[in-house]
């Protein structure tokens, strides 16, 4: 049964940190690109923002605009875990974080909430 399961949102003030977790289970973890995105409120599931996105291996990553020099992607390969770390948090990152794997299969877990607010 695979199983993408996040953990590490909250609540936290402008320019805070938060680092999200993402434990994978079920497939071959090290097979899949990792990625995150986010579902701002009031936006549908089609409107999901990709964050970051790792390579198999971890030697490449890619990120939006919005979080790039804030956001870092890393993974363990030997934990099947895929992080982001997430510095000087702004109000406008507020939004449901999602884990996916994409390779021959495309897998989502269940979201984390991150709240940005004063």
């Amino acid at each position: 049964q695979v199983q993408l399961v996040e953990s590490g949102g909250g609540s936290v003030q402008p320019g805070g940190s938060l680092r999200l977790s993402c434990a994978a289970s079920g497939f071959t973890f090290s097979s899949y690109a990792m990625s995150w995105y986010r579902q701002a409120p009031g936006k549908e599931r089609k409107e999901r923002e990709l964050v970051a996105r790792i390579s198999c291996g971890g030697g490449t990553a890619n990120y939006a605009d919005s979080v790039k020099g804030r956001f870092t992607i890393s993974r363990d390969n030997a934990k099947n875990t895929v992080y982001l770390q997430m510095n000087s948090l702004k109000p406008e990152d507020t939004a449901v974080y999602y884990c996916n794997a994409y390779g021959y299969y495309d897998y989502w877990g269940q979201g984390t909430q991150v709240t940005v607010s004063s």
